[in-house]
């Protein structure tokens, strides 16, 4: 089997040998070379011409996000940021994705050796991931300002399944969605296209503890409706948009004909938290037909199950299309489980739902 050659460019010698290391461990990745700067990286990348980029944001020389812009108008290549998520790096990372970005990893601040080895299974599963995305050529006109294997649990782990659904039809519809690899980009083209009086929004992003409510707050700029990252409690109501915290699951609740959100720690499903399937399972029981659910770009199928649940129990449910996708994992299985009503590009979905709910 071809391994995937991944180029590493990080400013730091540290860091450059511990990602080497982790990654020249792994069997089905290959470290074709390293770059203490994008000027050494671009002769680099004519020498051995890299199947994965990783790259730093804060480098001298050139920084990481003008590297990236030139890249992705030049020699699109898939690029996984590995930055310090402050908040200010956070806003840095999440206007990386912007610009093309694939995936991000955390790289901590202190003890960067120690702590970039517990996540190195973490960091090679985004390497593949990201070798198996579809990255554009984009102008700059495009772009608006080895650790132990996780047990794989299914929504069972947080929330059983309801055998029986009988809850009364209501006025309020909710809308979930799920997202990951190539999820940032799809959501805010989702977002900025529904109305300011939308139904109210329930989202599950994959993304590092430190990122979504710096994603949050972004999106919220640029939007019409409300968009804030969840809190326990929190009420789900039109013209809102509610996203999961990083590393806490969020389940739907109902009291009475008025909607709620629950954020609460577990164990990772799918090996996520939050996890799209237990979002998912908890709007097919408390909302069921009053609801309507899309599963969006993604590696591997957390949310596939979940969303066939809400089918299920009368809920309307979207998968984006292949051509629309960054990475069609997630979709895919949905619908290979016959979980989707309906196969929509990206730019299509909001206005479909809002013309589903007025007719």
């Amino acid at each position: 089997m071809k391994k995937i050659r991944v180029l590493i460019i990080d400013d730091s010698a540290l860091v450059r040998q511990t990602l080497f290391n982790i990654l020249s461990n792994d069997p089905e990745i290959e470290v074709v070379g390293t770059a203490a700067d994008p000027y050494i990286a671009a002769q680099k990348i004519n020498e051995v011409t890299p199947d994965v980029i990783t790259l730093d944001v804060e480098m001298p020389r050139m920084d990481g996000l003008t590297f990236l812009k030139k890249l992705m108008s030049q020699h699109p290549i898939p690029v996984v940021i590995i930055s310090t998520l402050t908040e200010k790096g956070t806003d840095t990372a999440l206007h990386a994705l912007e610009l093309g970005a694939v995936e991000v990893v955390a790289k901590p601040k202190v003890n960067t050796k120690d702590l970039l080895e517990k996540v190195s299974k973490e960091l090679c599963d985004k390497i593949k991931i990201a070798a198996t995305a579809f990255v554009k050529r984009r102008s700059p006109s495009d772009v608006q300002t080895a650790g132990q294997i996780v047990p794989k649990f299914s929504a069972d782990a947080v929330l059983s399944k309801k055998t029986t659904h009988s809850l009364i039809q209501t006025t309020e519809i909710v809308i979930a969605v799920g997202a990951s690899t190539g999820g940032t980009e799809a959501l805010k083209t989702f977002l900025m296209d529904m109305p300011v009086d939308a139904p109210g929004i329930i989202i599950v992003q994959h993304m590092p503890e430190t990122f979504t409510k710096q994603f949050a707050k972004r999106l919220d700029s640029l939007c019409a409706i409300t968009v804030k990252e969840a809190e326990n409690g929190d009420a789900v109501f039109p013209g809102q948009a509610l996203i999961a915290p990083g590393n806490m699951h969020m389940l739907l609740k109902r009291s009475g004909a008025r909607y709620h959100v629950e954020v609460k720690d577990g164990p990772l499903v799918n090996r996520h938290r939050p996890a799209v399937d237990v979002l998912f399972r908890s709007v097919a029981r408390y909302a069921g037909k009053n609801s309507m659910g899309v599963i969006m770009t993604g590696m591997g199928d957390d949310g596939a199950k979940g969303l066939l649940e809400m089918r299920e129990s009368g809920a309307h449910t979207i998968a984006q299309d292949e051509k629309t996708c960054v990475v069609f994992g997630m979709p895919k299985e949905a619908i290979k489980l016959n979980a989707a009503n309906e196969i929509l590009p990206l730019n299509k979905i909001s206005s479909y739902i809002i013309n589903k709910i007025k007719n």
